[in-house]
């Protein structure tokens, strides 16, 4: 009998053992007929992606699946003046990509103190501050959630460039390390005007001095010391209007703040985006530039920081001139820009 009840316990877990392994044999078999798995695998390879086990690449492939589901699904209706595409926002849900977003809002002034170009009554009909080299190249924030410190330095290198000719790549990571006294808490958040006192006190240092690694650390105070750029302070354009964003946008490039959480701006790839989006400021970016496409529709030329493979080689136009007062994704509500 003892015998028996030890070959039965043995036997019993054996069992569902064995059925464990059958059903995910059977997971992954389903997995490889389907014509996108293999897709998949290319785009792991193409990101460097890897995952812990099967149960999460199967996790993320439905993900992945869906989300790819969704991109040809929109692009086929072509009703928008915009596209979507594969990029390295593949494998998350929506939830996930809001998530990895973390401008705070709510710490932002409402009004502007003093507003240099109010007096400004011609403006040209389109700016681009690329073209004018006032503007470094796409860079990429990477998991870090430390966009405000991207927004703030990209307007900092381009009204250093206005000021002194020459463009200079200047330490997003010194503000992530270092800039954490007050609201700025480096890959948990912050927001533009604080990083602009922060420069404003301390200076800000080279791209090459201070080098970005994505992660929080401990402030190098020597490479800190070495400054490059001063700034004499910042200003707030007046919250809601385009047009003041527009004088603001002429003269040099400008922090601002959007909702950057949906769908189809997780995969804007090309085009005039006029998709829906809120007010929920979430993501900060740097406007530089605006103009008008050839279909008429005005734009802003918006640089972000999630590297050259997401939009338009790592930038987006963003319909201008909307209905509403805050402009699409909020764009006018919180905009800053350094003084040099």
């Amino acid at each position: 009998m003892g015998s028996f009840r030890n070959q039965y316990f043995i036997l019993v877990p054996l069992v569902f053992l064995l059925g464990a392994w059958a059903h995910q044999a059977a997971g992954r078999t389903l997995q490889r007929d389907d014509p996108m798995y293999e897709m998949h695998g290319q785009w792991m390879a193409r990101y460097g992606r890897v995952y812990k086990d099967v149960e999460e690449r199967q996790s993320r492939f439905e993900i992945f699946k869906a989300n790819m589901q969704g991109i040809e699904s929109f692009n086929q209706a072509n009703d928008k003046p915009y596209r979507l595409g594969v990029n390295q926002f593949a494998d998350l849900t929506n939830e996930e990509f809001k998530a990895r977003n973390r401008f705070k809002s709510h710490m932002c002034s409402t009004e502007a103190a003093s507003f240099r170009y109010e007096n400004i009554t011609a403006v040209p009909s389109s700016m681009d501050w690329r073209k004018k080299g006032a503007v470094t190249p796409v860079k990429n924030q990477g998991q870090c959630g430390c966009c405000w410190a991207f927004s703030a330095v990209a307007a900092v290198e381009g009204a250093n460039e206005i000021t002194t000719g020459k463009l200079i790549s200047l330490s997003e990571q010194e503000l992530v390390d270092c800039d954490v006294g007050g609201q700025d808490q480096g890959c948990e958040g912050g927001w533009m005007d604080s990083a602009f006192q922060f420069v404003e006190k301390h200076g800000l240092t080279t791209e090459t001095n201070y080098p970005y690694n994505g992660t929080d650390g401990k402030c190098n105070v020597k490479s800190e010391s070495n400054r490059a750029v001063i700034i004499k302070g910042y200003e707030d354009v007046p919250a809601n209007s385009e047009g003041a964003l527009l004088k603001a946008v002429t003269n040099q490039p400008v922090s601002v703040a959007i909702d950057a959480g949906g769908f189809d701006f997780q995969f804007y790839s090309s085009g005039v985006f006029t998709g829906d989006c809120g007010t929920e400021l979430d993501h900060g970016v740097t406007a530089v530039g605006y103009g008008t496409s050839d279909d008429g529709t005005k734009f802003w030329l918006v640089k972000n920081s999630w590297g050259e493979e997401w939009g338009e080689k790592g930038y987006i136009r963003m319909q201008r001139d909307v209905s509403a007062k805050e402009g699409l994704c909020g764009i006018a509500m919180k905009a800053s820009y350094p003084t040099a």
